[in-house]
């Protein structure tokens, strides 16, 4: 029996001991006189709701500079002396408010490194609302990210490190180059198998091509690495349909988000488009085969971009939508007169007899930093063949 109390007293000697230097970690461990904390993580999988749907807000060209200090561009005479990155701050926490999404989609120029010299301190401040919200989310870079204190490889970095971030890059060209797969309902058969994939990719920043600057482009890396990432989903869909016999499975559908737009986007000028085409598209002079490659891997449906901040349409290429976001931050340029906008993508499933399948069908809209928040250009960009 005493030895028994002995073993006990030692127990909780020793838990004790745990405790104590777990608290001191807590409180006294300090790197360069800041204490140490740990990454805040979003409850994963990303996965459908219960109602069958998933939302997506992407935010394009924030262009965050230093906060109160960096003053808007293109807005009325009437707002300018009290506007400010503060106005980007807020139309994000709005949105986020307003639309409640499962998932942030970063497309680029998320600062603007002219106007900042602490990368890292603009980069908390333009991601704060997110971050603050513990909504998962996840960003490319631009071609003004980098313009500061820090290399895309260090802005992608400590960008991956941050609250709730999903971000990450592989060992191909680029920095930013990942998928993120989104799983089935709870408690459909599908619930632990990817029904819907979002691919991420660098598309560069500026580059010389025989002497005359351009902008970056997706390279032939990172475009194998697409094809390889997309067949090994495609792979781990048909098994998925081999074990589950008793009910079809819907092929995966995919979502590309990168900020610098492919030449062909160009050739949408003449085509019907739901929304503005505000300005020239400007991009690389090298078409690096991204769209041809998109077609042959069959799965993704739309593709979102940023860049060219007064443009805010979808057009069709191929049988795949490429969609701007249209200018989100109040320190990139604008037009007078032309609000602040963000894009809201909702994917939905199909209902079976007795549970949710696959995705169905793919929406979009945009929301307007006017008075009324007004929603406009709501479309379908994708719906599964009626003959499944």
């Amino acid at each position: 029996m005493e030895s028994q109390t002995v073993k006990w007293k030692h127990y909780f000697l020793y838990l004790a001991f745990i405790y104590a230097i777990l608290y001191f970690l807590h409180t006294n461990l300090l790197l360069n006189n800041r204490p140490i904390r740990i990454k805040k993580w979003p409850h994963l999988p990303l996965r459908f709701r219960h109602d069958g749907t998933f939302k997506i807000l992407q935010v394009a060209d924030m262009h965050f500079g230093s906060g109160l200090l960096s003053r808007c561009r293109d807005v009325l005479p009437s707002h300018f002396h009290y506007c400010s990155d503060l106005n980007t701050t807020r139309f994000l926490k709005t949105m986020i408010q307003l639309e409640k999404p499962d998932f942030v989609a970063f497309t680029g120029d998320n600062i603007f490194g002219p106007s900042t010299t602490d990368a890292a301190e603009s980069l908390l401040s333009a991601f704060g609302p997110v971050m603050e919200s513990g909504i998962p989310w996840a960003a490319v870079l631009g071609n003004h990210d980098q313009e500061s204190s820090m290399t895309r490889e260090e802005l992608m970095s400590f960008i991956s490190l941050m609250d709730y971030s999903l971000g990450m890059f592989l060992d191909i060209d680029g920095f930013g180059n990942y998928n993120l797969s989104v799983y089935g309902a709870p408690g459909s058969h599908l619930a632990n198998s990817s029904v819907l994939n979002l691919f991420f990719l660098d598309s560069g920043d500026r580059e010389t091509v025989q002497g005359v600057r351009t902008y970056g482009w997706i390279k032939e890396s990172q475009l194998n690495w697409l094809r390889s990432a997309s067949r090994e989903l495609q792979v781990q869909n048909q098994e998925v349909k081999y074990v589950i016999k008793t009910q079809p499975v819907d092929a995966s559908a995919a979502l590309a988000f990168f900020h610098i737009p492919i030449p062909e986007v160009r050739q949408l000028y003449y085509q019907k488009l739901v929304g503005r085409f505000g300005e020239g598209v400007a991009c690389s002079s090298v078409n690096s085969g991204v769209l041809k490659t998109l077609v042959s891997i069959k799965d993704v449906k739309a593709v979102f971009i940023g860049h060219d901040h007064t443009n805010d349409f979808c057009g069709n290429l191929e049988g795949i939508w490429f969609c701007y976001g249209g200018g989100f931050g109040y320190h990139g340029y604008g037009r007078i007169g032309l609000a602040r906008r963000a894009r809201v993508i909702l994917a939905e499933l199909r209902k079976g007899d007795k549970e949710w399948m696959g995705v169905e069908r793919i929406k979009t809209w945009k929301r307007l930093d006017d008075e009324n928040l007004s929603k406009i250009d709501e479309q379908v960009l994708w719906e599964l063949s009626p003959s499944r």
